[in-house]
């Protein structure tokens, strides 16, 4: 065969073959992923921190449990989205401002599984309980990165403009180990949480070691009690896991909007702010310069104002954290929503509990300062709602 017909052959073949391999996922399909700009230094700290996010199974060899939820941080966060009932979190004790009155008896929360040997945890008698899904981790760097300043222009406890809603941040007693960044600002000893369904981490070192401990059993140096005897336990994770994993928190891309310029988008968008949404579900932020140059000075489009906002009785359930109210709930981000199906099993499990298996059936179960907008979104036409349901999937 001549060289130039050898060549053709292997064009078509390798062509043939191209066909055949089916196309990756697109990236605005994708919640996992580093956010643009990274150095290479930082690009690789990011992987580690996704090895031990992701791929780090703990066993009873390596300090899972004994008691504990998951066996890995993946576990609740598959693809780094939405967990699934199978990995809701149960957290009890603590029914008003005055703190968790159930900390000696396991509180705040429920290690449900246990090591052959163990008994798992009860919820005990007279501890009000709550069930919380493992959000998306998604963009969190850029949320961590705004300061307490641009949180509070947001708040308005005494709901001075009377549009009904009065958003306030969660004050929380920050852990020893906390070191206050220049974006932080102390208020009379404590701090405003950023991170869970109330607020009531610090920041994602915070929320991290909480995981860490409360979930998987594991202790630290940032967290040594054994979480069932409360006894110091050597480090059964390093600090430099830890720190890499914080850092791949911070690090990971924020969703990608899908079909922006889709005529159906663009009305329900249209809808969203019509009906008062916009007004908790904030859409636009900026950060301020940041330690990390990517997450610096950047806009980005989350939907959340991170504060707590009454959602009314049938969001009560009795249980609350920090400061906030059992009725108030840290309003969720809600870029990414269009994805949650992808790590829950094909279907939505929506709210802080996962009750709500339609993005319709949350709306309609928003109370308290969300009342108006909820009454708003039942007075749309079946189009209407359908735009606007369109536009929150594209998210």
């Amino acid at each position: 065969m001549k060289k130039s017909a050898f060549l053709f052959a292997s064009l078509i073949i390798l062509s043939s073959c191209d066909d055949l391999v089916p196309a990756g996922p697109q990236g605005d399909g994708l919640l996992d992923g580093p956010v643009e700009g990274l150095s290479l230094a930082e690009n690789a700290r990011f992987l580690r921190g996704d090895i031990a996010f992701n791929d780090a199974i703990f066993t009873a060899e390596t300090g899972l449990g004994p008691l504990f939820v998951a066996t890995s941080c993946g576990t609740c966060h598959p693809g780094d989205g939405k967990g699934h009932p199978f990995t809701t979190l149960t957290r009890f004790g603590q029914s008003d401002e005055t703190g968790n009155k159930f900390l000696h008896m396991g509180g705040p929360q429920l290690q449900n599984r246990a090591l052959p040997g163990h008994a798992p945890e009860f919820i005990p008698i007279g501890a009000t309980s709550s069930k919380f899904t493992p959000p998306a981790n998604t963009g969190l760097g850029f949320l961590a990165a705004l300061s307490d300043e641009q949180v509070l222009s947001h708040a308005d406890p005494n709901d001075a403009d009377g549009d009904g809603i009065s958003g306030v941040p969660n004050y929380i007693n920050a852990p020893e180990y906390f070191r206050e960044q220049w974006f932080h600002q102390e208020h009379n000893g404590k701090y405003i949480g950023r991170f869970g369904k109330k607020a009531a981490a610090v920041d994602l070192m915070h929320q991290t070691v909480n995981a860490y401990n409360q979930d998987i059993g594991v202790t630290s140096t940032y967290s040594a009690n054994d979480p069932m005897t409360g006894e110091y336990n050597d480090p059964e994770v390093t600090d430099n896991t830890v720190l890499d994993v914080v850092f791949y928190l911070r690090t990971l891309k924020a969703p990608i909007q899908r079909e922006p310029d889709h005529a159906e988008v663009i009305a329900g968008k249209a809808i969203f702010n019509t009906v008062g949404c916009n007004k908790c579900h904030t859409p636009e932020w900026k950060t301020p310069v940041s330690d990390i140059p990517a997450l610096s000075e950047k806009t980005f489009f989350p939907y959340t104002d991170l504060l707590l906002h009454d959602m009314g009785p049938q969001l009560d359930d009795g249980y609350t954290e920090g400061t906030a109210k059992t009725s108030e709930w840290r309003t969720p981000a809600l870029w990414g929503l269009g994805l949650s199906k992808n790590s829950q099993g094909g279907q939505y499990y929506l709210l802080h509990d996962g009750r709500a298996s339609t993005i319709t059936q949350a709306i309609t179960m928003h109370g308290g300062e969300a009342a108006q907008s909820q009454e708003k979104f039942s007075q749309l036409n079946a189009l209407e709602k359908e735009s606007l349901i369109r536009f929150l999937e594209s998210l």
